[in-house]
């Protein structure tokens, strides 16, 4: 925080808009807390009395903002100066939600995130690679936006309730909450031109990974489509890593059944959403979108991290 802050500052001013700053400290152990009153008095600090985890954290944060746009950036995040330039195009659409920034490794200077490409194969939705073009003109859409950095519209972001405290993972809250976004028929955008810096972490395909994207497909998918990718997560995950010694999957897949009341309320107020923004778009209408987007464009695709 203390290295990268200043990088927000300038960036924010750079931007020439009315700005407030906003920390959630997450009842961190470290002089976190103290550096910022003594150094950044003008930022509003949120402090959690015990650690909540990042969707609860990000909530308070959304809660408590007041303006038209809210970017939430991840405290190892470096920002370009002219970060936000060319950004505020997307929001003279009505529909947008909102727009990520090109994410480059500090250390390697390579690009490891980008707009995301969805598929379903067996009902359930991943990323198929990641994608930017090089012409200014393009609006590149993704199906999601990272949990490191994004620019959102308030009014829709505070509509959907923010991220969901059901998911464990920043990346498992963040994809859910792009997946909401794109149900209710807004769209998000990928600005190659906007680039922000961070290194590069280990992906973790572990129990609470797969946990979140078992909580994924619960909440979005229904009737059919839900007992097929049952069907799906048995025989393509479950039953495979068994036989290479991987027996946590099975409590990754056993929370659905543990929390199926959250699930079936996190559906609930979906619907509800979905019912309020006169849409029906299903999780395979969403990928069908995105996926012709991309026709007549030339673009540039690699794959890298947990998708």
């Amino acid at each position: 925080m203390q290295e990268y802050l200043p990088y927000t500052c300038q960036a924010i001013i750079q931007a020439d808009t009315v700005y407030e700053i906003i920390i959630v400290d997450d009842c961190s152990k470290d002089d976190s807390v103290a550096f910022i009153k003594s150094n950044y008095p003008q930022v509003k600090l949120i402090v959690n009395p015990e650690n909540k985890g990042f969707s609860y954290s990000c909530n308070r944060g959304i809660d408590a903002a007041q303006y038209e746009l809210i970017l939430l950036l991840n405290a190892g995040v470096k920002l370009s100066p002219n970060y936000f330039d060319e950004q505020w195009k997307y929001f003279l659409r009505w529909d947008t939600f909102g727009v990520m920034g090109r994410i480059i490794d500090m250390d390697s200077d390579r690009l490891i995130q980008a707009a995301g490409m969805p598929k379903v194969f067996g009902y359930q939705i991943e990323t198929d690679y990641q994608y930017y073009s090089d012409k200014e003109s393009d609006r590149i859409r993704t199906w999601q936006l990272p949990a490191a950095n994004a620019l959102i519209n308030a009014e829709k972001l505070k509509k959907t309730g923010g991220f969901s405290t059901l998911f464990k993972t920043g990346h498992g809250a963040a994809r859910e909450l792009g997946v909401r976004a794109l149900r209710l028929n807004w769209k998000c955008y990928f600005e190659n031109q906007a680039v922000c810096f961070q290194i590069a972490g280990d992906c973790k395909k572990d129990q609470q990974y797969y946990q979140d994207r078992y909580f994924l497909q619960a909440i979005h998918l229904e009737g059919v489509e839900l007992f097929i990718w049952h069907l799906r997560a048995i025989f393509a995950d479950l039953i495979p890593k068994f036989l290479v010694g991987k027996t946590w999957i099975w409590q990754s897949y056993r929370a659905i059944y543990f929390n199926k009341d959250a699930i079936e309320q996190h559906r609930a107020e979906v619907k509800k959403l979905m019912d309020e923004n006169d849409t029906r778009l299903r999780l395979a209408d969403v990928v069908k979108r995105i996926n012709a987007s991309v026709q007549n464009k030339t673009v540039h695709r690699f794959k890298y991290g947990c998708d």
